[in-house]
């Protein structure tokens, strides 16, 4: 089994990928499953639509960025989890047939205070397309087990009973952007986290022990297996665009329905508790800022707080992102 620890870091080193290639087939498995928005699933739609072609989705790229961390920083061997990221950027959109690759700077390293048995790596990632044009970047910090110290016992983990997730009923008008009202949370419903949809998406693109093996998993810290922190987000815009579908529906038979383009990006996105399988989180949304588009008439780009909680109510996952939403009919 492959190895990698704090003291195989040192701050300045840079550490680049091989290629990926981003098929359109994947781009569309990714986009049905986590991001139905029609520039992702339909170039018909796609070229009518807000971008004008057909891109993979963000989260997408993301999650192809944490599998091309995985295979280059991470040297194929599994970290200690990470707290989570302080800011990524949508640069340019990834086309059916780009290939990528990312380019990985430690910015820092530092011993944890507090346990001994690991430290801190902050990185910086670029991924860039084969025309060497920057498509996300992307600032964060990971855990690794140091090499000289006693490694802390596992925690003790009680997985929950897994029970189905009923899709939720009921839905409201959906304003446009400049009739939102800020502060008001959407509630976007439950999502179960079954050990095989765990599995499956981190074998795609997190392939770290603890997501992937679940007897190896109860001998790392996290004590269980438990779900990539990309699969976490990814199903938080599965059920945003779930409610928002609801909501459209509904708003067309009242009037005229505004439209959503793409995200430039997000921050202060935090992991804040392990999500083990069999747990249930629920979704939240929150409009916090808006502003009119100085590029796009018509268009507005609004700052979104977004998190989840798992059955007990613990605060698992949030994140502030940002979305183009149509500002006025």
């Amino acid at each position: 089994m492959p190895e990698i620890r704090f003291e195989d870091f040192s701050t300045g080193q840079v550490i680049e990928s091989p290629w990926l290639t981003v098929t359109r087939e994947d781009m569309l498995a990714f986009a049905r499953e986590f991001d139905p928005q029609p520039f992702h699933v339909d170039e018909a739609a796609a070229a009518r639509s807000f971008v004008g072609t057909l891109i993979a989705s963000g989260w997408h790229t993301a999650s192809l960025g944490m599998r091309l961390l995985h295979a280059s920083a991470f040297r194929g061997a599994t970290s200690m989890g990470s707290p989570g990221i302080n800011a990524l950027g949508w640069v340019k959109p990834v086309l059916p047939g780009d290939a990528i690759r990312a380019v990985v700077r430690v910015e820092d390293c530092r011993r944890s205070g507090s346990r001994p048995d690991r430290g801190f790596v902050r990185f910086a990632l670029r991924v860039l397309n084969q025309r060497d044009e920057t498509v996300m970047t992307q600032t964060f910090t990971v855990i690794f087990a140091r090499r000289s110290a006693e490694p802390l016992p596992p925690r003790a983990v009680v997985l929950a009973r897994p029970e189905p997730a009923a899709e939720p009923g009921g839905a409201e008008i959906l304003p446009f952007l400049g009739e939102a009202e800020l502060g008001v949370p959407r509630h976007l419903g439950p999502h179960l986290f079954t050990p095989e949809a765990i599995v499956a998406f981190a074998r795609a693109y997190d392939p770290q022990d603890f997501h992937t093996d679940p007897e190896t998993a109860r001998h790392t810290h996290f004590g269980a297996l438990c779900a990539s922190g990309w699969h976490t987000a990814a199903v938080w815009m599965k059920r945003m665009l779930a409610t928002t579908a609801r909501d459209a529906a509904f708003t067309a038979q009242r009037g005229p329905v505004p439209q959503f383009g793409p995200s430039p990006g997000f921050r202060d996105l935090r992991w804040l508790a392990p999500v083990y399988a069999g747990d249930t989180l629920t979704y939240t949304t929150t409009l916090t800022d808006k502003r009119p588009s100085a590029s796009r008439p018509g268009w507005g780009l609004a700052t979104i707080r977004n998190n989840a909680r798992n059955q007990h109510g613990t605060e698992v996952f949030a994140f502030t992102g940002m979305v183009f939403w149509q500002w006025e009919p």
